[in-house]
């Protein structure tokens, strides 16, 4: 039976020429960019951002840490900080901690 029938062959693809494989980049550059002004060039800034603030840390500066501690800072060294949470209560905390500084004030209306 098979000899009414003939057989059928794929054709092969033609070559990608220069143009096209070229053009198969665009998504992907489309994709990074997007990738890069969402998430990586607000990270960046963010990241800026927070170095200048634990930079600029002195004594006196009213504070909040990631743990949720709000207080005064008393001494300030390299790399840790030591905050005033309770009237006597001093506690040595990472300077990388500290999230946001406050208004002054905030410590004792609080």
């Amino acid at each position: 039976m098979a000899f009414f029938i003939s057989d059928a062959y794929a054709q092969g693809a033609p070559a990608p020429t220069a143009g096209e494989s070229l053009l198969g980049f665009v998504p992907l550059l489309i994709i990074f960019a997007i990738f890069y002004f969402l998430l990586i060039r607000p990270q960046v800034k963010r990241a800026k951002e927070h170095k200048k603030l634990v930079e600029s840390i002195a004594k006196g500066d009213e504070v909040v840490t990631t743990g949720g501690l709000l207080g005064k800072v008393t001494d300030v060294d390299e790399n840790f900080i030591t905050l005033e949470i309770a009237d006597g209560l001093r506690v040595r905390i990472q300077r990388q901690s500290v999230t946001t500084l406050v208004p002054k004030g905030t410590y004792k209306s609080a």
